[in-house]
This record gives structure tokens, sequence and C-alpha cells, in this order.
């Protein structure tokens, strides 16, 4: 994966193509609908911003934390600032694929079928506790998830765009939970881990329980979110940068790559491909997140541990051993060098 590099040695980015609006316009943009959501959402910062950057790049979360995180009001706030429609499924053992997708129904008096859809057409679906589902209905969200598209019967419905996922899952049970299969796991483009806000944070939020909500306004509607996803698909990325994520993701699963051969006891299968690409797409999407209209390492690898913890298999040695994949990802990501770039002409 040769690069054309600088006379200084550090590799040169070209400029992106030009057209459209600047970043710095949808920045502003992206800037007032969050808040507008911190208008009733207090910290959380880190979802909210990882939430922007899944809907810029076009991908989906799964949200790990302890109930009353405010999860679900973060991402109906979201689809109130957006203008787009918000569903929300309780994720249960009885569940079947036709209560989320939709079924075919026999109508007596027309001697016909019709189709009625389920709750996943819709813009932001969010998916509560979906570790609670049995396999069948994990296996009803994958097409939706990669091909955004449901099949009932032998008909082909789209569900609306833009369309993402959030999907929720309760750390401290196991009862009556399910393990999410690798292939749906591998589906969510990040996985975020929500803690407990601080003592001031938790004082503002009770302030605001206890008093009249906050109206959440729409700042833009469906269409020109889709506007700002085609800006965010404009911004440049260098390709040491992608070398930087290909690398990256191949050490998850060969740690002697970077050095790191004593890691490999505690890895069963590393990252597949679609991480490198979900890494490219989620930096490409926070550097329009920060106004820029081009990607920067800092990009990368801030987003890193979200775009990898999930997908790495954990052995049962790690287990016994209590290494967690990230603790894993640190020593890979400690040992890779992050790429310089030459911001000559910018």
């Amino acid at each position: 994966m040769n690069t054309p590099a600088s006379g200084n040695g550090h590799r040169q980015p070209s400029r992106p193509l030009a057209g459209g609006p600047s970043p710095a316009a949808g920045q502003s943009t992206v800037e007032q609908v969050l808040y507008e959501v911190k208008k009733v959402i207090v910290g959380q910062d880190l979802l909210l911003e990882r939430l922007m950057v899944a809907l810029l790049a076009r991908g989906h979360i799964l949200v790990e934390g302890v109930p009353g995180l405010a999860k679900t009001l973060a991402v109906k706030s979201l689809a109130e600032a957006v203008g787009g429609q918000f569903h929300r499924v309780q994720f249960t053992p009885d569940l079947v694929p036709a209560d989320i997708t939709g079924t075919r129904t026999y109508h007596q008096h027309s001697g016909e079928f019709q189709v009625s859809l389920g709750p996943v057409f819709t813009n932001l679906l969010l998916a509560d506790e979906i570790n609670r589902a049995p396999a069948k209905v994990q296996s009803a969200l994958l097409e939706v998830m990669q091909e955004h598209q449901v099949t009932i019967g032998r008909e082909t419905h789209r569900v609306p765009e833009p369309f993402l996922v959030l999907a929720t899952q309760n750390p401290i049970e196991s009862d009556g939970t399910y393990p999410l299969p690798e292939a749906q796991v591998d589906r969510f483009m990040m996985k975020v881990l929500v803690d407990y806000p601080s003592a001031t944070e938790e004082f503002v939020i009770v302030e605001r329980a206890v008093s009249p909500g906050a109206a959440i306004q729409r700042i833009i509607d469906p269409a020109q979110l889709i506007a700002l996803q085609e800006q965010a698909d404009r911004v440049y990325v260098d390709p040491s940068l992608i070398e930087y994520a290909v690398r990256l993701t191949a050490a998850t699963r060969d740690p002697a790559l970077v050095g790191q051969q004593q890691l490999a006891r505690y890895v069963t299968y590393g990252a597949s491909p679609r991480a490198s690409i979900n890494l490219v797409l989620a930096g490409r999407a926070l550097a329009f997140l920060r106004g820029r209209d081009y990607a920067l390492p800092q990009d990368i690898t801030d987003l890193a541990l979200d775009v990898l913890r999930h997908r790495l298999v954990m052995s049962y040695e790690a287990l016994a051993d209590e290494v967690s994949a990230d603790a894993v990802l640190d020593r890979i990501m400690t040992s890779l060098p992050v790429p310089e770039l030459a911001m000559q002409g910018r």
C-alpha cells in the first residue's frame, strides 16, 4: 500500500474536489441540531456526537449502559430535531420477526392479502434491550440493517431514508437474554459505552425533571439530512489514513504484526474488513462534524475503540485474566505508529 510522500517525508494529502456548501456551514447546522437535543439531554456528549456521526455515515449504533441514562430520550429528541420518524420497540423473548418487520394479513371481504408494515419502517429505530429477543428476531434485523429493505412474502419494501438503528443492551442482566450473533454485531458501525453522569450533571437532570420540559424545535428535515450526508461523503481521506485503518484492523487478527504476540491468546477472532470500512467512513463523518473537508489521524483514533471493540471475539483465557477488548485495542494502538500528514496548501 504505497502512497506518494512529500519532500519532508510526510504523506502529502491532495485537496478534495470542490462542490456543495462548505463543511463549516454543515457543522453549524449540526451544532444547531445538537443544541436542540441538549435542551433535554444533560451530558452524554460522547453519545450525542456518535449518534450524529452514525447519521452522517449511514451507520447503526449499539449502546451499552445501565437503565436510566436517557438513551431512549436522546434518540427520540434527535428524531424531533431532524424531523424524522421515530419508533421504539421493546425487545422481549416472546417477540417474533413479524412484530418488527411486518406481515401479510388476509382480508375476508376483499379476498386478498394485504401487507402491514412493521415499526422498522421509520427513520430512527430504537431497539431497546435488543439482546432479549431470540435468534429469529435478530436475523430479521440483518436484512433491514444492511440493505435498508424488508422482504415480506414475495415483495420487497424499502425503509425510509435516512435510516438508523440504535440498539441498547443492559450489561448487568443475564436472565432471559441471548448473545447477539456475530454477524449481526458486525452490522453495527459502533458500540458506545454509556456511563453514569457526574454529580453536577445529575443535579441538572433532576432539576429539569421537576420543571416543565423544554420543547424541541425541528432544525432540518430528512431531505436536508441526506444533503448533509452527501456533503460528508466529499470529505477527503488521505490514503495513509486508509492504510492505518487497514493495519489497525489486521493487527486485531494478528497482534504479532505490531509486536504484540502475547495478545494473540486473548483474541479468538479479530475484526473483519467491515471494521476498516467503518473506521474510514466514521472518521470522515467526524471530520465533517468538526468543520473540515479533510480527515486527520485524530478522527480515526478517536473512534477506533467504538468501531472495533464489539468486533473482537475474546477467548476464555481473556475472560479468566479479566482482559477486555478495550485493553487489547489500547495496546495495539500504542504499538502502531499514527501517520503524519503534511497539511500544506490548506
